[in-house]
């Protein structure tokens, strides 16, 4: 063949060739993303066990977690890291109960913020990072002053916005709040859990190409309660028609109208959070976390019994009674868990950590204190249980607290030359009502060695008595 229709040839085929690939691109359908689960994880600010319509609640009206519950997973006998804010979230993040983490309770800084993390710590956002994922902080934070080891961008976070210290989140309409390591006042005045959901909304959409880690960690019903005005109506009328609820007095009238329209709210973004993801076809390749950092708050006038909010368990926050560290967790993930499931395994905040990564199949640090429970999440495989859970808060005169095979140590007044040690059988007790530490001496003592050996002292967070 002549040289000029060789070359002729060789143009026909690599055009063809060309017009192949082109087809064969525009024919393959475009993924969003890659093949690793979106993740996010929403937290509620002291909302009881007892606050969800799933979790017994015949008052707040919550569609939108019965929805997600519906579609998922819930947990019956899970528990907080801790009976506090800050503590409770640096188990969630490192994967260590309190016992071993090292924030143990809430030590205020001044000006703004608090005790932080060390930048040796090793979070579930700086793994996720290393891993791939976009991650995001978007409400709440506690567990570092701005610009200490503990601020959220040095703890693996790209992207933060809210508030940093959590005394300054006790406010829901702030002046100033912080986006990364700068000051922003542009929202100034407005109520600040709309903005998280909208800024939330703003990240699943701008990382929807990528797996991503949000962390939305709501203020909703913590500490003042403060609710757009417009947002109260239909808990107004629905209080008069309660002929329990509408005998109440003027002043817990208004905080159970302001608390149940608060949780409603929360609810109704969270709807919208999931209506994004659904938009943007994510939801199949997005498992969703609701829980809450511990139990329900007496703050701003509310009394938590008028509404059950501790459901039938003893204590609130800041005890280590049930009431006081005993959340709900709501777990969906369409397509993956089986829907409308519910279960009895217990579980705690510092398994969120070994769970995510044995989602990914990544190796965890060798400092965490968490079991996966992704067996019970999937139902697959067997689901390794806890030998103990173990709580410690350095508030209220030191308190300590072992869960072991359904039998309960509590330790209030930690403290003092005369400690109060309870001891309860939560499979016929579970209201800890009576304490049967007289009467189960050898049970004592091993709980009270399973305290000492779960304890690692800390050098800021000290009890006065080393027992």
């Amino acid at each position: 063949m002549p040289i000029s229709k060789q070359i002729k040839y060789s143009l026909r085929m690599r055009d063809a060739l060309y017009l192949i690939l082109l087809f064969t691109l525009f024919s393959i359908p475009v993924l969003s993303q890659t093949t690793q689960p979106n993740i996010i994880f929403i937290l509620a600010d002291d909302l009881g066990y007892g606050d969800l319509e799933n979790y017994g609640q015949s008052f707040i009206e919550t569609p939108n977690l019965n929805e997600l519950a519906e579609n998922g997973i819930s947990f019956l006998n899970h528990y907080s890291g801790s009976t506090v804010c800050a503590p409770s979230r640096a188990t969630l993040m490192t994967g260590m109960h309190t016992g071993h983490s090292p924030i143990r309770g809430n030590r205020e800084k001044f000006p703004e913020g608090q005790f932080p993390l060390p930048d040796t710590s090793i979070t579930i956002a700086k793994l996720l990072t290393e891993t791939g994922y976009k991650t995001g902080l978007i409400g709440k934070w506690g567990l570092g002053y701005p610009y200490s080891t503990g601020d959220p961008v040095w703890q693996g976070f790209d992207n933060f916005f809210g508030y940093n210290c959590q005394r300054r989140a006790h406010h829901y309409f702030p002046r100033k709040l912080w986006d990364n390591q700068e000051i922003t006042k542009e929202y100034g005045g407005r109520y600040s859990h709309s903005i998280f959901t909208d800024k939330a909304l703003e990240f699943i959409e701008e990382k929807a190409e990528n797996p991503f880690f949000l962390y939305l960690a709501y203020t909703i019903p913590h500490a003042k309660l403060q609710i757009p005005k417009n947002k109260t109506t239909h808990y107004k009328e629905k209080l008069k028609q309660d002929k329990n609820l509408s005998k109440l007095g003027l002043r817990n009238r208004n905080s159970v109208v302001k608390y149940v329209s608060m949780v409603t709210m929360m609810d109704e973004d969270i709807g919208r959070i999931v209506d994004k993801l659904d938009s943007l076809h994510l939801l199949e390749n997005t498992i969703i976390f609701f829980s809450s950092d511990n139990g329900p708050h007496s703050e701003g006038g509310l009394n938590p019994t008028i509404l059950n909010s501790s459901g039938s368990l003893r204590g609130k926050k800041r005890d280590l009674y049930e009431g006081g560290i005993r959340v709900p967790l709501i777990v969906s993930w369409k397509g993956k868990i089986p829907s409308n499931s519910t279960s009895e395994h217990v579980s705690a905040f510092w398994d969120f950590f070994p769970t995510i990564t044995d989602l990914l199949n990544i190796s965890n640090p060798k400092s965490i204190d968490g079991i996966s429970y992704l067996p019970t999440l999937l139902d697959t495989g067997k689901q390794k249980e806890h030998d103990f859970l173990y709580w410690e808060f350095h508030g209220r005169g030191g308190k300590q607290a072992v869960l072991h095979n359904n039998w309960k140590i509590v330790v209030n007044k930690v403290n003092s030359s005369n400690p109060q040690i309870e001891l309860y059988n939560l499979s016929t007790d579970p209201a800890e009502s009576k304490d049967l530490s007289d009467q189960n001496v050898e049970v004592l003592k091993k709980m009270k060695n399973i305290m000492r050996s779960a304890h690692k002292e800390n050098p800021v967070f000290r009890f006065k008595f080393e027992r």
